[in-house]
């Protein structure tokens, strides 16, 4: 039974700064003002916070699957230790195929199954279209942050993740 809400974060672009390359050393990576406020108002409001992310350089042979792991456990430390899980994609096209890799689902999926969490109760967060695709293929909500998309979405569009909380998730939790 689904019982936990979450809240599903991609990384590049929503927790550290998009570099416009590959991201892998703990140097170059920048985390976004506001990320801790916005992870300690979403864990008080109980929400289990995961991150979900395409890492293609690995695939790619720029860096190795340890390397996204002190990039994440620096990233922890930084954060008061607030983010529950990270689920990685170390695919690309160029060398493989996976259902893993956003715009597919798999690594929300295998959340999902794994924290028992209810997607209706649930959010995406990303600077991306595959990553409100791979949310909407399985029935969480998408915000979009950032400037990287410039279409216009349907999906509701923040500045950075604290906007986003703010204005779409904690503005909903306490209505209901």
């Amino acid at each position: 039974m689904s019982s936990n809400k979450c809240v599903f974060l991609d990384r590049d672009g929503v927790l550290n700064k998009e570099r416009g390359d590959y991201t892998f050393q703990i140097d170059e990576f920048e985390i976004i003002d506001g990320v801790k406020d916005a992870l300690n108002l979403l864990k008080h409001s109980g929400y289990l916070l995961i991150v979900i992310t395409n890492q293609a350089g690995i695939a790619k042979g720029r860096y190795e699957k340890e390397d996204v792991m002190i990039c994440h456990n620096y990233l922890q430390a930084e954060t008061g230790g607030l983010i529950d899980d990270i689920f990685f994609s170390p695919h690309h096209p160029i060398t493989t195929e996976s259902l893993l890799r956003k715009p597919d689902s798999l690594m929300i999926e295998k959340a999902i199954a794994k924290w028992s969490i209810d997607p209706s109760l649930s959010y995406m967060i990303g600077d991306s279209l595959r990553d409100l695709e791979a949310s909407e293929k399985v029935g969480v909500k998408g915000i979009l942050v950032g400037e990287k998309e410039k279409a216009n979405f349907t999906a509701p569009k923040a500045q950075n993740l604290l906007d986003a909380v703010k204005k779409y998730i904690l503005s909903r939790s306490n209505v209901s």
